[in-house]
């Protein structure tokens, strides 16, 4: 149990130990190296911001932003929620400065659409110096299988027959693209363009791929996007999160009412005219990189690391052999239908809460009382509510008219081992494309330690459009591009297949079954 809790960890400042099914084309360390040393802001993977105040030790800043501030002030708890941070508190780092506190751009965005809820501050003082070690939701797989066998008493016999079906019915449905995702992990190229379009088709089925279809373009564009707003979040140590959430908002209908992954996939041609509205000199690579990448992290994440890649398939495979030999893929798969189902408001708890116990615990021994999004370092930051040995205040937050908060008026609550009610509307299975006359909206960023008429920070679009900036046409931002990396080192502006990690012959001889 402990050894899938720290293979859904990883700590970027360290080489790449996790292991992998074998016959892989390129090694996890072979990506690491090329994301860090061959891409603009890949300096940041190591040393953002964020990083940098966790391996300190020194006490630090969180945003948080709730709802429910009558409840906790009555209450005295804060109690936390399940998602990509498995059972911590979601917040987003602050930067201590004269001025004030100020927000990451994901946390400037929560101020900015979010003005219903009441933020927070909250200053945890740990123990020791934090490791770097974030947990990576893609990775959980194996620990969704095994819980959801653990407890699957919990369902009637109907719900359990209903599920499995369900299961396999898209597996069956997508195993195609699945052979060929892994043809592409060990060297047996196929057409980028084709590829993806077998992707967009197999999301429908099996909706984890559009989780991974979207997190290896958010860290394609975030790692080599080179425009003066993600030159002016590196100038302050980030990752500009706004560039993939425009893209996640422009490729699929209602995305701002329910940021739902599992419908994002658009077909090659709509995801060339994405990334040109985004950022026109990336879209030559993106195909290629899409091709490689996600083929690469499809095998890590699916299957158990025992396995040869080479040597898997899933067409004709049957549940049961697919639970062995792909724990990952069935995890994720089983661990979405659940939330489809019309009593999963009951079965959270059930699941999630022996899930987050297990977390608490791993991250109490690990010494990490403030675990990140580790699938990359962009400022997703939670409070693990388990931890014994951190100091935490809380208060909540004032803004100025630069964008800065300031602590107002301390609350006397405390962070529960607890998880929230589940309050989501129903999942959708149903994809739902934007239409190619989609425009996506460029919001760019202001530093106001330079800026003169003190407009707020922009921040992250999570789950509504970015509203027009009203700097974004003025000179004085472009005072703000300077390049940040200190190794100086010539990169490139994009992926082109040339430039990506060296393919390796592939093994052969080995015959493609179960």
């Amino acid at each position: 149990m402990r050894d899938e809790w720290e293979h859904a960890h990883t700590d970027y400042t360290v080489p790449a130990q996790r292991r992998s099914p074998a016959s892989l084309t390129d090694s996890e360390g072979d990506w690491r190296d090329y994301l860090d040393h061959s891409t603009p802001n890949g300096w940041l993977i190591r040393n953002s911001a964020m990083i940098e105040t966790l391996v300190s030790g020194k006490p630090m800043h969180l945003l948080h932003v709730t709802r429910g501030i009558d409840a906790i002030r009555a209450s005295r708890e804060i109690h936390v929620s399940a998602g990509c941070l498995v059972g911590a508190l979601y917040c987003a780092p602050l930067a201590s400065q004269r001025e004030g506190l100020r927000p990451h751009n994901l946390g400037a965005y929560l101020m900015r659409t979010k003005p219903s809820t009441t933020p927070l501050i909250l200053e945890v003082t740990p123990d020791a110096p934090i490791q770097p070690k974030g947990i990576d939701y893609l990775h959980l797989g194996a620990i969704h299988l095994r819980t959801y066998l653990r407890y699957q008493s919990y369902l009637t016999p109907a719900e359990t027959d209903q599920l499995d079906r369900a299961v396999l019915a898209g597996l069956r449905a997508a195993a195609t693209f699945l052979d060929v995702a892994l043809l592409n992990a060990t060297g047996h190229a196929t057409p980028a363009p084709d590829f993806i379009d077998q992707l967009s088709n197999a999301v429908t089925h099996v909706p984890f791929l559009g989780y991974l279809y979207f997190e290896v373009l958010s860290e394609y564009l975030m790692l080599h996007s080179t425009t003066p707003e993600t030159k002016a979040y590196s100038t302050v140590g980030e990752l500009n999160n706004w560039i993939c959430k425009r893209l996640a908002f422009a490729a699929v209908d209602g995305m701002d009412k329910l940021f739902d992954l599992a419908r994002f996939n658009p077909l090659h041609h709509r995801l060339i005219q994405l990334i040109e509205g985004l950022e026109p000199d990336l879209s030559p690579g993106v195909a290629e990189y899409v091709r490689r990448r996600l083929s690469h992290l499809l095998a890590r994440t699916a299957l158990d690391p025992s396995q040869d890649a080479s040597a898997v398939t899933f067409q004709g495979a049957d549940l049961g052999t697919l639970q062995k030999a792909a724990p990952g893929l069935i995890g994720q798969m089983t661990f979405r239908e659940i939330r489809y189902m019309t009593r999963y408001g009951q079965l959270y708890h059930c699941f999630e809460k022996a899930k987050a116990l297990e977390a608490w615990d791993y991250w109490n021994h690990e010494g990490i009382p403030t675990p990140f999004n580790g699938v990359i370092p962009k400022g997703e930051i939670g409070i693990n509510p388990a931890y014994p040995r951190s100091a935490i205040r809380v208060w909540t937050a004032q803004q100025d008219s630069k964008g800065y908060l300031h602590p107002d008026k301390e609350i006397a609550a405390v962070l529960t081992p607890q998880l929230a009610s589940w309050w989501a509307p129903s999942r959708q299975r149903e994809t739902h494309n934007a239409t190619d006359e989609s425009r996506v909206e460029l919001v760019p960023v202001t530093d106001h330690r330079s800026s003169p008429d003190g407009q707020p920070w922009t921040g992250y679009p999570h789950d509504q459009q970015a509203p027009e900036h009203p700097d974004r046409h003025q000179p004085h931002l472009r005072t703000l591009i300077r390049e940040h990396d200190p190794r100086q080192r010539p990169l490139p502006r994009d992926a082109r297949p040339h430039d990506l990690p060296r393919q390796r012959t592939s093994r052969s001889g080995m015959e493609r079954g179960v």
